[in-house]
């Protein structure tokens, strides 16, 4: 199939924009907890009507400071309850938000916040004004900076006070549905970021029809969704607008570093990650069995979860074997899986980067079912999603309803909705070429199977031709490596070569672990156990999976163990941990050219 499209099940107001949302939700639902915030160690519910209020004593402040009409403020600050409140703030004084990632360097805060020209920026830490101060000579538009943890919210308050409600009302009602709402610019594993413009209307297509179509997942007074992905990656502002239009609660924590505890006390009914989440989950859980001696029976349980997915496909479904089984690994696993979760979710939403097949049907065979979907920047996130009631493990799923998914004859991928970026901020060039013939060039490689599923094989400009002209696309085999528990990152190299292999780092939190079980000294590095029998023997089970999803000719048929880590700080990951291949290519030019040493 070349093109598929659904059509649409919400209705973008035409003279609307994202402020009419927290109203909505004050006027018709004023006692529901419409956000969570961290007091402490307590979650503390905040209600339509109290956040309501908050927001527009923020944007009370933003506009007595002078922040005008289509006036571009910068965000920069870890994921927290002030992110959330100052979006909606500045979009309620008129303004555009700029997210900034915390992790950025003066060097990139200069050119985001001098590119976009913001007049104003928000911080959280002294680190981050730090950063836009070292810089602010070479901002000449920037006249305000605020910091969230030295009291920048209750400032803004106070500047506000005599701030009419009748002029924050009518500041937010200025931005009709085609105006700008935000500038995110893309991590890039190349050159400049851009800036992707997305309209009030972007994301009303983009999260009504997420809803819509996911509403048994959306169901408010009931429903709850933790938000720990960078509120400066579109992926977390999805995840933190859809809820507010269900409305359901959303609570926001920074990071992954302590999620099962916050998982726990938040208790989700639904999860929107990354990948590496849940492979993280997956792989603490097999190791917590192994060191407790259970390993045995886990796998057993993972095999048996395993199965009976996939038997859900089939038309005879599971066997009455293997519904026992289920049924007796459920009581002695599952359960317990389902409660490092926050055991009270049934879904999770995963993005960003594949999920892989095996993963995909052991958390459904769990009973925790993560639906996989795709998207960019450019196109407000998710373009296409499984749904709820119809998941295809292996695919990304279906078209965003209202939209349509072309494949080109050169097996791009193809985009054409409400939802996809204006433009890219003064970047007229860069527009025209993304946007040819009124469809959106995602530079990705795919299929739509016959019920319009989407399958991505791969990125346009990083198919490797190897010496004997086999076109290998790297995303398949480096997915699968990079599942083994061990494995942190990977990256397939070959282009022009006579075979290919692959670069692999290793996870240093699993690290100590696998030491442990496998008689290493403690402290053991990755730089001293690099050339260990063990370790290599692992990476080859890694490898030796990965090489089970492609051909002969695609395979991996050497490797290499860094001593390093591909890190954001190291320059060798984006923000939103894409690997920057020619970065690395660069930097370990000998590691591969030893690959290739007879």
């Amino acid at each position: 199939m070349r093109e598929f499209s659904l059509p649409a099940l919400y209705e973008v107001p035409a003279d609307g924009n994202l402020t009419d949302i927290v109203r909505r939700n004050a006027a018709q639902h004023p006692e529901v907890a419409v956000i969570a915030r961290k007091v402490g160690a307590a979650w503390q519910d905040v209600t339509a009507r109290a956040f309501l209020a908050e927001v527009h004593a923020a944007a009370k402040g933003l506009i007595a400071a002078g922040v005008q009409p289509g006036d571009r403020v910068g965000l920069m600050s870890r994921t927290r309850y002030e992110w959330t409140l100052l979006d909606f703030a500045i979009w309620s004084a008129g303004g555009i938000t700029v997210p900034v990632y915390e992790t950025s360097s003066p060097e990139q805060v200069r050119w985001i916040l001098g590119d976009s020209g913001a007049t104003a920026c928000l911080v959280e830490s002294p680190a981050h004004a730090a950063a836009v101060e070292s810089v602010r000579e070479e901002l000449p538009a920037l006249k305000h900076l605020w910091q969230i943890d030295a009291g920048g919210v209750e400032e803004l308050r106070r500047l506000g006070q005599d701030v009419t409600d009748r002029t924050v009302e009518e500041r937010g009602s200025l931005a009709k549905a085609d105006d700008p709402a935000t500038i995110v610019y893309t991590s890039g594993t190349t050159g400049r970021p851009k800036g992707c413009v997305l309209t009030h209307r972007s994301f009303f297509a983009e999260c009504g029809n997420v809803v819509e179509r996911l509403r048994p997942l959306f169901r408010t007074g009931e429903c709850s969704v933790l938000l720990f992905l960078p509120l400066a990656h579109v992926f977390g502002r999805l995840v933190q607008i859809a809820p507010m239009m269900a409305p359901i609660k959303l609570g926001c924590v920074p990071d992954i570093k302590n999620l099962t505890d916050e998982l726990a006390a938040f208790r989700p009914t639904l999860i929107l990650g990354v990948p590496r989440v849940f492979e993280k989950v997956y792989n603490g859980a097999r190791a917590k069995a192994q060191a407790d001696g259970k390993g045995k029976i886990f796998d057993r349980a993972a095999d048996t979860a395993i199965a009976y997915s996939k038997a859900l496909d089939s038309p005879s479904g599971p066997s009455f074997g293997l519904r026992m089984r289920h049924r007796l690994f459920d009581k002695l696993v599952y359960g317990k899986l389902r409660a490092v979760l926050g055991g009270r979710g049934e879904y999770a939403i995963s993005g960003g980067a594949p999920l892989g097949e095996r993963l995909g049907h052991f958390f459904r065979g769990i009973g925790f079912t993560v639906l996989e979907g795709y998207g960019l920047t450019e196109s407000c996130a998710a373009t296409a999603f499984n749904p709820w009631d119809r998941q295809k493990i292996g695919t990304v799923g279906q078209p965003l309803p209202g939209s349509v998914v072309r494949i080109a004859d050169d097996g791009e991928v193809l985009l054409h909705g409400e939802h996809l970026f204006k433009e890219y901020w003064n970047n007229p060039a860069a527009t025209a070429e993304a946007l040819a013939d009124g469809w959106f060039h995602t530079g990705d490689i795919g299929t739509l199977d016959e019920d319009g599923y989407l399958r991505i094989t791969g990125r346009k400009k990083e198919i490797i031709v190897t010496a004997g002209g086999k076109n290998v696309a790297p995303a398949v085999i480096e997915d699968r490596i990079r599942a083994h528990a061990l494995v942190a990152e990977c990256m397939v190299v070959g282009d022009g070569r006579p075979f290919v292999g692959a670069l692999v780092t290793v996870d240093e939190e699993f690290l100590g672990r696998w030491c442990a079980d496998h008689g290493k000294p403690a402290g053991s590095t990755a730089a001293s156990l690099r050339e260990d029998p063990d370790l290599l023997a692992a990476v080859q089970a890694a490898v030796d999976d990965g090489n089970a999803a492609v051909s002969k000719a695609e395979s991996v048929r050497k490797f290499r163990v860094l001593d390093a880590q591909f890190t954001e700080e190291s320059g060798h990951l984006t923000p939103s941990l894409k690997l920057k291949r020619g970065v690395v290519a660069k930097d370990y030019a000998d590691e591969i050219e030893a690959l290739y040493r007879k």
